[in-house]
């Protein structure tokens, strides 16, 4: 079998560690797609937004930023505090098969959901309470990224999770539009009266979840305890207290971080933006129908994991930083250019729209891999709280100014603007960051 040193970046004593456990952790990632790519990004917002039995498409669209809103502002209270008790618990993997499992309910009881302006809000309560405990399940997942890597890899590993991500999103997506969504009459009797199609499909969705899941829960080890929060049984008072004495202790030894954790937090709220608008988007302004949006995101995640996989390797060589630079400076313009060539119709959406995926995966992995590289062992989880909260704090940006522009604009690819303008100051905030080694991050390592 062959076999990769792996554990905490910094152990002088790393195990080697079975490929397949790799595999196993990122088949998480392939299963999460069903979380992403079907009922975040191209099936069931587009369903929410585009049934005319909901209501409006703008009043749906409004909605739907602020039930995403109210889901960040959760997770960005909560999130570096899981974090931060399941890593001195070593109760790491216990969390993330907690929080997985409220996702899946969450997908499977979208199946209620049918096509009445009532439960409208059901739906988006399904998708506000999904998301969160979807951002808790990946503090958890992301936190495990250390365990199966070394400072030579981790670019690549990251990479290879992000793109198994896309990959399951394809084949998923390819069995639902096959098998419910493009046959007048799908798999077992299915049809698109009532939005039986979409509905059936969060069925299958919540399984696919479930069932790739499993691997990372069985495979990767728990972490051991660590001394101070988790160990003692204490409140959640207490557990603020630490984050905010650590979060001080980081602001004063390793501001570099403190100020990446601030710029990601809004570029990955734009590269969110990306793919949750992206879908309404489509159907909205350029006329895809269900089952046409449906193969433009098996393109879209073709072409986002391709690229993932090939610039996770430029990660290790060039840096994180170089790829993030370069993938938003490919965003700001490709979106500009959906914006600019939009009367060109569907196919200005195929070429620029496919264009922007090409940066999106390589942006989001290359992310997680700068910030690896800098925590100290036995924080991971901790620290990548901050990561979600911080992302989370900033969730409200991309969504505010997608409905903002469509508002004052009337029309909906004006959106598309507001996006590119999160992307753009992203880029702005990240430029001052240095791009650093994983020891200036001593500050936070657990004392004796």
């Amino acid at each position: 079998m062959s076999r990769t040193v792996a554990e905490g970046l910094d152990s002088p004593k790393a195990e080697a560690v079975p490929r397949r456990r790799i595999v196993a952790w990122a088949l998480w990632d392939w299963g999460s797609a069903s979380f992403n790519a079907v009922v975040t990004t191209f099936v069931f917002t587009v369903y929410l937004t585009s049934t005319d039995g909901f209501g409006g498409e703008a009043f749906v669209s409004a909605q739907l930023g602020w039930a995403l809103a109210v889901a960040g502002v959760l997770v960005a209270l909560t999130a570096p505090i899981t974090g931060q008790r399941s890593d001195g618990s070593g109760r790491r993997r216990f969390w993330l098969a907690v929080n997985s499992a409220v996702v899946v309910v969450c997908i499977a009881l979208m199946y209620l959901v049918e096509p009445r302006p009532e439960l409208l809000w059901l739906g988006l309560g399904l998708l506000a309470v999904g998301t969160v405990f979807y951002e808790f399940a990946a503090v958890n997942y992301n936190a495990m990224l250390v365990q199966v890597s070394t400072p030579r890899n981790i670019g690549r590993i990251s990479g290879f999770g992000w793109a198994m991500g896309y990959f399951g999103g394809i084949v998923l997506l390819l069995i639902l539009y096959y098998g419910f969504i493009h046959p007048d009459v799908g798999l077992f009797g299915v049809t698109s009266e009532n939005g039986q199609a979409v509905r059936v499909s969060m069925l299958l969705a919540a399984g696919w979840f479930a069932i790739f899941a499993l691997p990372a829960l069985l495979s990767v080890p728990e972490v051991a305890r660590t001394r101070g929060v988790g160990r003692a049984r204490v409140g959640i008072l207490t557990s603020y207290r630490t984050l905010f004495r650590d979060i001080a202790a980081l602001w004063r030894s390793d501001r570099n971080t403190v100020w990446f954790l601030i710029a990601s937090a809004v570029f990955r709220d734009g590269l969110t933006g990306v793919f949750t608008f992206g879908g309404v988007l489509a159907a909205g302004t350029f006329g895809f129908s269900a089952g046409e949006v449906i193969i433009f995101a098996v393109a879209a995640n073709v072409v986002a994991g391709i690229s993932t996989v090939v610039v996770g390797a430029l990660d290790d060589r060039l840096g994180p930083k170089t790829v993030i630079v370069a993938a938003l400076i490919g965003l700001v313009v490709s979106g500009t250019l959906v914006f600019v060539l939009s009367p060109g119709g569907q196919t200005v959406f195929w070429i620029f729209g496919l264009l922007l995926c090409l940066f999106v995966g390589p942006a989001q992995s290359a992310s997680r891999s700068f910030l690896a590289r800098v925590i100290p062992p036995g924080k991971e989880g901790e620290v990548f709280g901050l990561y979600a909260t911080t992302g989370r704090a900033a969730t409200f940006i991309a969504p505010t100014l997608w409905a903002l522009f469509i508002t004052i604009f009337g029309s909906q690819v004006f959106g598309i603007l507001g996006i590119v303008l999160v992307l753009l100051v992203g880029l702005g905030l990240l430029i001052p960051v240095r791009a650093v080694g994983r020891a200036s991050a001593a500050a936070l390592t657990p004392k004796d």
